[in-house]
């Protein structure tokens, strides 16, 4: 699954190579005319993969409006912390942001659904189908709406392994006792297996790490591990876990949306694909440049997990907790209809 994840979903989006995606499109003349409007996106971090789904579709909307239509882009959590971009979003702090419904799942909880371990979505691909299924869900649109937020579409997060300091572990059983950060469901797994998760901004984790506050890491196979330097200070990260993945979407604030002129509303839904085939190709350069750097790398040792134990490991902690989760929500949102939902479209149903 590790080699085909993202080449995959490459090769769905219709991106032919890295370059086709970042070079910048010709000048040409003003597509879409309309008035001139600046809003403000809230980011964390630096420009990665991750964000080259928003620095794309603010690449076009500004070409395609001869610049009428300019969408700003603030890193570093200039605008707010990263945990609170919700609440940004709500109050009208800024017009656009990203957040990661694993950071705050009381606020969204329809969406946390997209965050149970081990659902069986094996590409980007697939995982935007069953993104989209579920943000265009009435429960979804209802839980954002109470932010005064709607949702414009997801950041794609690849499957997320485990990257650590000290002794790398050889089988399942050896993470028992160890302190991980496990967002989501995959901190419920992390339970299941007698390990300790806690949950913190990424921004955070290269200090906790080093610091010893925990001793690994969960995130994205290749290029987050990467983009936060943690492969500069670990000893080990595990190839084949396939722990499943966090949904980060990308929200409107919903009264400066409402405001947008029809054509430019259009233009946002007509760059979405682009943004998606920008980030995914993103993704699969960096995997190419990690993979090679780590490689290369003596002190740092790539760990596969045997495939029994992670067999043994799904099974315990995959539909399990799934209905955990469902029973935990009954009567507060229709989670069994969701994660229906989640499983149909995985399927291809």
């Amino acid at each position: 699954m590790r080699k085909s994840l993202i080449a995959l979903s490459v090769l769905g989006f219709g991106v032919a190579s890295v370059a086709e995606v970042s070079l910048p499109t010709a000048a040409g003349a003003q597509e879409v005319k309309g008035p001139k409007i600046t809003w403000r996106m809230s980011l964390w971090g630096k420009r990665r993969a991750f964000t080259e789904a928003p620095e794309y579709t603010s690449k076009m909307v500004k070409e395609k409006t001869g610049g009428n239509f300019n969408i700003k882009l603030y890193y570093g959590q200039q605008l707010s912390k990263s945990k609170e971009n919700l609440d940004g979003i709500s109050v009208g702090a800024f017009e656009m942001a990203s957040f990661c419904a694993a950071y705050h799942p009381g606020k969204n909880q329809p969406l946390n659904v997209l965050d149970l371990p081990f659902l069986p979505i094996p590409n980007l691909d697939v995982q935007l189908k069953v993104h989209d299924a579920i943000y265009s869900h009435p429960a979804s649109t209802k839980a954002l709406a109470k932010w005064n937020a709607k949702i414009y579409m997801s950041m794609m997060l690849p499957q997320y392994e485990y990257m650590g300091r000290g002794t790398p572990p050889s089988k399942v059983s050896d993470f028992k006792g160890k302190r991980l950060r496990a967002l989501g469901g995959m901190g419920r797994a992390a339970k299941a297996i007698g390990a300790v998760p806690t949950t913190m901004p990424a921004s955070e984790t290269y200090t906790a790490l080093q610091r010893g506050t925990v001793d690994a890491i969960g995130f994205p196979y290749t290029y987050t591990f990467a983009a936060y330097k943690l492969d500069e200070i670990a000893d080990w990260y595990t190839t084949n876990m396939s722990l499943g993945s966090v949904n980060c979407p990308i929200v409107f604030n919903m009264d400066s949306y409402n405001a947008l002129p029809d054509q430019y509303k259009k233009l946002l839904d007509d760059v979405k694909a682009g943004s998606y085939a920008a980030q995914a190709a993103a993704y699969a350069a960096k995997d190419k440049i990690n993979v090679a750097k780590w490689n290369a790398n003596p002190k740092l040792k790539a760990v596969k997990m045997p495939e029994d134990e992670m067999a043994a490991f799904r099974k315990m902690a995959g539909m399990p907790l799934w209905k955990q989760w469902v029973k935990e929500n009954e009567g507060k949102i229709p989670a069994q209809e969701l994660l229906d939902i989640v499983l149909k479209t995985a399927k291809g149903g």
